[in-house]
């Protein structure tokens, strides 16, 4: 097997991203690739960006614009709310910056509204049910234990495309050496 040794040289920090090493043997963040909102000495929080749910928006609220967008399962924390990023800003009142000109929530009806006006508005917009939440000191705990990777910021599209089923194993292999081996690793090592 090869030794998943390394160094994390990036800090984590809202906007950047996390990667789970391969071999992190967990039912909800195996193979997951986190997009982190907060972080602070008082806990952290993200989205997962490649988990997706069967179900699309429309039905998950009746009234939604017929506007065909994915939902991410952002995490197992709060799974009854829905929460989306977006990186139009001030157009949606009350959204929080995250970094990198991307927001977090803001008043659903001006979302909504924008979508009405035009279905290729979505592009600007990713939601997720649920979030990934870690408290004090949690995730730092996991960095030393390196069960993630702290990658850079990258292009908001990347993180708004919600059509990336192989973000995980497309990352792993961007990063090349052992790590581009890794993403062909499969899942469960007896199916080799």
């Amino acid at each position: 097997m090869i030794d998943f040794d390394f160094e994390n040289i990036n800090s984590p920090e809202p906007g950047r991203v996390l990667v789970s090493e391969p071999f992190l043997n967990d039912t909800f963040f195996t193979r997951s690739v986190i997009y982190l909102c907060d972080y602070s000495p008082d806990g952290s929080f993200g989205f997962v960006l490649n988990n997706f749910m069967e179900t699309g928006l429309k039905e998950l609220i009746p009234d939604f614009p017929d506007v065909d967008i994915r939902v991410s399962i952002g995490g197992p924390v709060d799974e009854g709310n829905l929460y989306f990023i977006h990186s139009l800003g001030d157009k949606i009142p009350n959204s929080q910056k995250i970094a990198g000109g991307l927001s977090i929530g803001g008043t659903f009806e001006a979302v909504k509204a924008l979508l009405i006006e035009n279905k290729e508005n979505a592009k600007y917009f990713r939601f997720f049910i649920g979030y990934s939440g870690w408290d004090e000191g949690q995730l730092d705990s996991e960095l030393e234990e390196k069960s993630w990777v702290v990658l850079k910021k990258f292009s908001n599209d990347i993180i708004l495309d919600d059509g990336k089923d192989d973000l995980w194993k497309d990352l792993m292999a961007k990063m090349g050496g052992k790590f581009e081996v890794m993403s062909n690793f499969p899942k469960n090592p007896s199916d080799n």
